[in-house]
C-alpha cells in the first residue's frame, strides 16, 4: 500500500467483482495480531544475531535537517532496511 501512496494513479485490484465471483480470498498480516508470541520470538531470533547469522540493515540519516528527506525517501523506495535519523552522539 505504500508504494502506492503518491502515484496519481495506484495500481492493484481494478475489479472487485472478480474477487466476489470467484470467491478469491484476501488476508492481510498485520504484525500486531501476533503481539502475544514477541517473547517467544526473541528468545528464538537473538542468539541468531549475536553469532552474525542474521544480519539487519539500518540506512541511518545523519542531521535532524535530514529527516524531511529521509521520511520521503520512505515513500520512493530510496532506503534500505530500517529508516533511522540520527540526531545526536549522545
Amino acid at each position: 500500500m505504500i508504494s502506492q501512496y503518491n502515484l496519481q494513479q495506484p495500481e492493484g485490484i481494478q475489479n472487485i467483482t472478480t474477487v466476489v465471483f470467484k470467491r478469491i480470498r484476501l488476508e492481510g498480516f498485520v504484525v500486531m495480531d501476533y503481539f502475544d508470541q514477541y517473547s517467544k520470538f526473541l528468545d528464538f531470533i537473538l542468539p541468531y544475531i549475536r553469532e552474525g547469522k542474521i544480519v539487519y540493515v539500518e540506512d541511518i540519516a545523519e542531521g535532524l535537517e535530514i529527516a524531511p528527506a529521509a521520511l520521503i525517501g520512505l515513500f520512493s523506495g530510496r532506503n534500505i532496511g530500517k529508516q533511522v535519523v540520527k540526531v545526536t552522539d549522545e
